[in-house]
């Protein structure tokens, strides 16, 4: 009883230890070489990724990415620089895409003439790429192939 007791204790300090080690390596992949208890500079902005590529969604629903810059673009109640491309009228210029009729919806499905103002601050779901490195570990995967890897019988 007592050599049993012993091995949980020997595995829960393992445990703990390894735990600290990971959560260490997590924190200096964040931090670099700030202690905990002081505040590091800002890294400097990356530079926004321009592309008139569409970018692939990860999950259903989710608001397409802007694939430019919007550094400077006036979103407020008196102007929105993002309908002078997107809106319905000026698409047929600019080559961009027209907002969703979910944007001309308001909360009862009812579909208006102007954007509804619960989607006029785009910057609020849409948000733009840039280009940089994980600062952390990601082993996310998208449903497609979550799905095809258990249907060819891979399962993780």
């Amino acid at each position: 009883m007592i050599q049993l007791r012993l091995v949980m204790l020997a595995a829960a300090t393992v445990a703990a230890v390894a735990a600290t080690a990971v959560l260490a390596q997590t924190e200096s992949a964040l931090r670099g070489a700030t202690p905990i208890n002081s505040e590091g500079p800002a890294a400097p902005m990356p530079p926004p990724r321009n592309s008139a590529d569409t970018e692939i969604r990860n999950y259903p629903e989710q608001p397409p990415l802007i694939p430019h810059s919007i550094e400077g673009y006036q979103i407020d109640l008196n102007s929105n620089k993002c309908l002078s491309c997107h809106s319905r009228a000026r698409t047929g210029e600019s080559g961009a895409p027209m907002l969703s009729i979910t944007h001309f919806m308001d909360r009862d499905g009812q579909v208006l003439a102007a954007v509804s103002p619960r989607r006029y601050f785009c910057a609020q779901c849409h948000v733009s790429q840039y280009e940089v490195k994980a600062p952390v570990k990601n082993d996310f995967v998208d449903i497609d192939s979550l799905l095809n890897n258990t249907q060819s019988g891979d399962r993780r």
